[in-house]
């Protein structure tokens, strides 16, 4: 691909095939001004770790703030103090405060939590993956992903799956990602203010429920996490919500995704799921496998950051106050780090150095229960299915218009029990 400084990640074409887009930034313009977007994009591994590391230069919180809403953040925000609870912000948030909010929401995520949840993952999964094979075709989001992530995520946060089904989550998650996405008209923002009501309403009312009667959930552990040496030692209400909302979304969207496109490598190498096979049981294979794909595919491609004075990178200075979208995605295809890096490879020596769930004190929050959903999947797809197959022509997959994440809409499947 040649560039000429107008393209630009709002571009559907690159949209749904960004990876030659990434490739040519990376060699010819690694730190690029996105025309479209109004931000400059780091694709080169090297250059995205350390902006990810630098938390005074490049702020988390001004990232994601200064422009949620895509323009429209005074119109949205009456909307949703008028009929959704309150205005309330992602805790998206910079030190100190992150630090006390980082040491209160890892409450919900203890060791013992996502180890004693393997069994009933795995059920789950087993569960759909069935209901597939009988069927000897399904749809990879529909059929699959967006049900085992919702039904988990809903089981941890005490939400009744019958009442938040799968479709209704996607709903949701649209429009919460719409305010970072960048892709926003004020139309979709109408519709989204008003989804995101419904959304914040539901989550107000289980938050009072916890708050009188404390249940084994995520968000009970929120609601009553303490910390005994912080003048603020818990929770306040709207970081409560902005929490339980940022759960429910992150730990639904992003790890749907990831199955999916694990569903995609698999459906797309031929042979894969039958080498597989053997070793579905060596939890070292597996979990190598999983981190692979989640190099090649990941579900995040870009998240955001505000330089806070000039700042060079790559022999191009970004001014203060420019936004900039770190590309995990390009830098996961960078070969500087990653031999060989469009390849799937198990043996990779640096498998885990991928920067899917992030970098340093902002990394993901739930990763290990994402890696625990993600290989169960892995393990349960394989030891089931065989004959993967897209049953559409790869070009004809497309993409939720959203630049931070990277879902398929529909991955049509055909395969046989095994």
């Amino acid at each position: 691909m040649e560039l000429t400084g107008t393209e630009t990640r709002l571009d559907p074409t690159i949209r749904n095939d960004p990876f030659p887009f990434y490739r040519a930034l990376r060699e010819e313009r690694p730190v690029y001004y996105d025309p479209g977007l109004d931000l400059y994009l780091v694709t080169r591994y090297d250059d995205a770790a350390a902006v990810l590391r630098d938390d005074v230069n490049f702020s988390l919180e001004h990232g994601y703030q200064d422009r949620y809403g895509n323009g429209f953040l005074d119109e949205f925000a009456a909307i949703l103090e008028r009929d959704g609870g309150g205005f309330i912000r992602d805790m998206a948030i910079d030190p100190p405060k992150h630090t006390r909010y980082r040491k209160l929401t890892e409450k919900a995520f203890t060791a013992h939590r996502v180890k004693d949840l393997e069994g009933r993952i795995r059920q789950i999964v087993v569960g759909l993956v069935e209901a597939m094979a009988e069927r000897g075709e399904g749809d990879g989001m529909k059929d699959f992903g967006g049900p085992v992530t919702a039904q988990i995520i809903c089981e941890q946060l005490g939400f009744d799956p019958a009442e938040v089904t799968a479709e209704k989550i996607a709903l949701w998650t649209k429009a919460v990602l719409d305010q970072i996405g960048r892709m926003q008209t004020r139309e979709d923002m109408l519709e989204n203010a008003a989804v995101m009501c419904e959304l914040q309403n539901y989550i107000i009312k289980h938050i009072k429920d916890r708050q009188a009667n404390r249940r084994e959930d995520m968000i009970s552990d929120l609601v009553h996490a303490r910390l005994d040496d912080d003048a603020e030692p818990v929770l306040s209400w709207t970081e409560q919500i902005a929490t339980v909302r940022g759960f429910l979304i992150a730990g639904n969207d992003t790890t749907a995704a990831a199955i999916v496109n694990l569903l995609l490598v698999l459906a797309t190498e031929p042979g894969l799921a039958d080498r597989l096979y053997t070793q579905v049981d060596d939890e070292r294979v597996m979990t190598r496998f999983v981190e692979e794909v989640l190099r090649l595919q990941p579900p995040v491609h870009g998240l955001f950051r505000t330089a806070m004075k000039d700042v060079t990178l790559s022999g191009v200075t970004i001014p203060a106050k420019a936004q900039v979208c770190i590309m995990y995605a390009a830098a996961n295809h960078d070969g500087a780090k990653f031999a060989d890096a469009d390849a799937l490879d198990i043996d990779r020596p640096n498998v885990g150095a991928n920067l899917t769930f992030g970098l340093g004190i902002h990394r993901c929050v739930g990763i290990a229960l994402a890696r625990m959903e993600i290989k169960v999947a892995a393990q349960e797809i394989i030891r089931r299915l065989k004959d993967i197959r897209l049953a559409i022509d790869p070009a004809e997959i497309t993409y939720l218009p959203t630049l931070a994440t990277h879902t398929i809409e529909r991955l049509p499947l055909t395969f046989a029990r095994r």
